[in-house]
């Protein structure tokens, strides 16, 4: 086909063709995006010396410098040791600078065997690759860091001035990287990981240290952490990631952000002192509650929830003192200030005497909680296994 026969197929004449090239053209400086280089990597080739413009030309240009620097900003693209750049998107594609070529694992390997044999046959022999694959991953990495890092004479292969100030850079870089690995391959394994635990305060160590002891026996690497609060608390910690697992209750449904998954049920009974009316009972009813001096734990989970059921049953004690920590409430009531209304498992003052509360009887489900849809580490995992696989039936008994 004739030329004028293409340009009629494209919609336009030889003189349009030709009035169109007269033209004057804008300078690249006004053209808008298509001045603009399509690839982030070419405003990295063009702000670093040997990068296809002298060092005078780059500095010259502040634009490039500009756009790298601001491309940094945005979080694309992370310097490592100054020379070295590697390349992080946002929007998940791999690759440092999208597009060019970046410094990657095996050059360096390839770079510090030539280092240690200054001998690119022996190097490449050490590294189990052939001399030209070698040969290209030095020439890309000199490419890359913007200079020769080796001297290639005969029988004299020695580094240049870049390549002795880029091997210690280049060697910890190696060094990073292989410990990185070495502690993926640990965290894989339960080996030196850390496990941190949300403990609701209220939950006492009684019937719980028998399992702690089960999961060290069977996980003795697993470092665990156990942090305490209220269930409020804890669930909020969890919700942000600042807890691995939690153990809680409440009266109320567990919010629908969480899975929870039921471990054992604990009565609340009545704390009281030797010698207290309660001590020559079996049991104490809730009415039997009415007008008592009563010693208030702050942090109770269940405070509002057993307040109306007092109040219903025609349960109304006299409240004398209230404190947040569980010891101090224990021993008052061990002292014969009152009583106190505390989890059956909670009770950690020796001496203190214990009475079920019936008429109604008030319990507790204590559940190990995680985050829904979060998926489990292999720490978390272990441990929601071997949690809902202990026997609680004579735990702490």
């Amino acid at each position: 086909m004739s030329r004028s026969g293409r340009c009629r197929l494209r919609g336009r004449s030889p003189a349009d063709n030709r009035r169109r090239q007269a033209l004057p053209r804008r300078p690249a400086s006004c053209a808008g995006d298509r001045a603009r280089p399509r690839n982030p990597a070419d405003h990295v080739r063009a702000a670093r010396p040997y990068g296809g413009r002298s060092a005078s030309a780059a500095s010259r240009s502040g634009s490039c410098g500009v756009s790298l620097l601001r491309q940094y900003r945005q979080g694309k693209y992370l310097p490592v040791l100054g020379s070295i750049a590697v390349g992080y998107d946002r929007l998940g594609h791999s690759g440092a600078f999208a597009g060019a070529s970046a410094v990657e694992m095996h050059q360096i390997r390839y770079f510090l065997a030539v280092c240690e044999t200054l001998n690119f046959t022996r190097a490449a022999e050490a590294c189990n690759v052939s001399q030209p694959s070698l040969t290209r991953a030095i020439k890309g990495l000199e490419d890359e860091l913007g200079g020769p890092l080796f001297r290639r004479e005969r029988n004299n292969t020695h580094l240049t001035g870049l390549g002795e100030m880029m091997r210690p850079h280049l060697t910890q870089v190696l060094i990073e990287t292989d410990a990185a690995k070495e502690r993926a391959k640990s965290f894989a394994k339960l080996e030196d990981v850390e496990l941190k635990l949300g403990m609701m305060c209220t939950i006492g160590p009684r019937r719980f240290v028998p399992f702690l002891q089960t999961f060290r026996e069977r996980h003795p690497k697993v470092r665990l952490i156990v942090q305490d609060g209220s269930n409020i608390e804890i669930q909020e910690r969890l919700a942000q990631g600042e807890l691995d697992v939690a153990v809680y209750g409440q009266p109320e449904e567990i919010d629908e952000r969480f899975h929870a998954r039921r471990l054992y049920d604990e009565r609340f009974v009545i704390g009281v002192g030797p010698g207290h009316v309660f001590d020559k009972q079996n049991a104490v009813k809730v009415c039997d509650l009415n007008d008592q001096p009563y010693i208030n734990r702050l942090q109770c989970e269940f405070l509002g929830h057993a307040g109306r059921i007092f109040r219903e049953q025609g349960g109304r004690p006299r409240t004398v003192f209230r404190s947040d920590r569980d010891d101090w409430v224990q021993s008052m009531a061990m002292a014969g200030l009152g009583f106190t209304f505390i989890p059956e498992y909670a009770v950690t003052m020796p001496g203190l005497r214990v009475r079920p509360l019936i008429e109604p009887e008030i319990v507790r489900t204590i559940q190990v909680v995680t985050v829904r849809g979060r998926p489990h580490t292999p720490a978390v995992g272990a441990f929601v296994r071997e949690i809902l696989a202990f026997s609680w039936v004579n735990a702490g008994n």
